[in-house]
């Protein structure tokens, strides 16, 4: 049976428990069958009441493996239900990333009081990861790694290794650093296994190796790993150089699926957080600020049309036909707008190629208003066979679809500059612009054949 089955499986045998209500039945599934991120799903998908349930059924040892793969306004709501003592248990296995990750979120008295529940050298490794920014190198490393010195044997660094238990996750190379803790090089665990064991770590390791600086946005970061392939990368101090953890491919996976959410939501005005079965009113409270942004924007459009009042009541065919040029604009800005969003997120968009980008950005949205305008202007010339208003939406839909392409261009360019967040307020903005000119455009030429 393939492992996806068998976890559907578990899961409809889970559902089934909960129903009748065997909930010893249910404790067993969810803290021995199922995995701590299949059960971190299944709480993301689930109302509140039984959300609540399947928690207190989770035994205390598994909450942190659990806790790590929820979004953060659930860790947030759960952590905040949850005594100091209780958060520091759960976070007793996690990698120090991981734990970092939860203590950002929590009130600072209470992280503080979390990290006085630790000893001294995993509050030091916590702190280390903590005074870097969230969205940084430094504040996305592990500081749990394993390091050796560039003199010593394979045969020496083999016998280091059997003194752990285990190693850390996604080891595949050992780092080496000198006395003074500057990193060096990486020893891959592949040539290890298949070297001489007199052979000296600085025999065979690797200089030419891609180092992180801890100041690094984790979209960079990303960006490093999917160009190279990296499994996992060391993070230096830009100064000193001196070596201060690792990055792994799972956290960078991590950041890749945050900023693909965000870009998402953001489109609509919404958190990369934001929980699917969040209370009604905490989610209707999110919506109604958005709602009144656009709300704002809507009456803008509005005034421009009221300008026109009086040719509108000459000539109904203006009223009918004014979504048609709001809402090739609307496509049109949108198009552009997320392909520069994109752009500038895996750092395609740089100032050495915006000018080459705008200009064809004006070459497309004139080529393709020239193309609309004529379709547009045949049907409307069937539809009420009046030349001049024809003639008008065609002249109205190039100019907006031009000024819809350069917008949608030009906006997350300016934001991105204003440190306003493009995925967030671009479309609104961009909205704005379309519909104001489309109707300003479209009437005013209709108001100057007309009247």
């Amino acid at each position: 049976m393939a492992r996806g089955e068998h976890k559907h499986n578990k899961l409809v045998h889970l559902g089934a428990a909960l129903e009748s209500g065997a909930l010893a039945q249910v404790r067993r599934i969810l803290n021995s069958d199922l995995q701590p991120a299949d059960v971190a799903h299944l709480l993301e998908s689930s109302p509140p009441k039984e959300r609540n349930l399947l928690w207190d059924l989770i035994d205390e040892e598994n909450e942190g493996e659990v806790l790590q793969h929820l979004n953060d306004e659930l860790q947030s709501w759960l952590l905040n239900r949850m005594s100091v003592e209780e958060v520091a248990n759960a976070m007793s296995d996690l990698d120090t990333d991981d734990v970092a990750d939860l203590l950002q979120i929590l009130p600072h008295t209470v992280t503080q009081e979390v990290l006085t529940t630790m000893d001294s050298q995993d509050r030091a490794r916590i702190e280390a990861v903590l005074s870097y920014p969230e969205d940084s190198a430094g504040g996305l490393m592990n500081t749990d790694t394993v390091t050796v010195r560039p003199d010593i044997t394979l045969e020496v660094v083999l016998r280091y290794l059997r003194r752990h238990r285990s190693l850390p996750d996604m080891t595949d190379n050992l780092l080496v650093v000198n006395r003074r803790d500057e990193f060096i090089g990486v020893l891959p665990i592949n040539k290890i296994l298949v070297s001489d064991g007199d052979t000296t770590v600085r025999e065979i390791m690797n200089t030419d190796v891609i180092t992180i600086s801890a100041d690094m946005p984790d979209t960079q970061v990303a960006q490093l790993f999917e160009r190279h392939d990296l499994i996992s990368a060391p993070v230096v101090d830009e100064k000193t150089y001196k070596l201060l953890g690792r990055i792994t491919i799972d956290d960078v996976v991590d950041v890749i699926r945050e900023g693909a959410d965000h870009s998402l939501m953001s489109m609509a005005g919404l958190d990369e957080d934001e929980d699917t079965f969040a209370p009604a009113f905490k989610t209707s409270r999110r919506r109604a600020v958005w709602l009144g942004i656009n709300l704002l924007t809507a009456f803008l459009a509005s005034a421009v049309i009221g300008l026109f009042q009086g040719t509108i009541d000459k000539v109904v065919a203006l009223a009918v036909l004014m979504p048609i040029v709001a809402s090739m604009g609307g496509i049109a800005g949108s198009q552009t707008l997320t392909l520069v969003i994109r752009g500038q997120a895996i750092g395609h968009i740089g100032s050495n190629n915006i000018g080459w980008l705008l200009n064809r950005e004006f070459i497309v949205g004139l080529s393709n208003g020239v193309l609309w305008s004529i379709v547009i202007a045949l049907a409307t010339y069937a539809w009420f066979q009046d030349l001049q208003i024809s003639v008008i939406i065609g002249v109205a839909i190039i100019i907006n679809l031009v000024v819809a392409a350069l917008a949608g261009a030009f906006l997350p360019i300016i934001m991105q500059r204003l440190k306003i967040d493009p995925a967030l307020a671009g479309g609104v903005v961009l909205t704005t612009i379309t519909d104001v000119v489309g109707f300003f455009a479209f009437l005013g030429l209709a108001a100057s054949f007309y009247l």
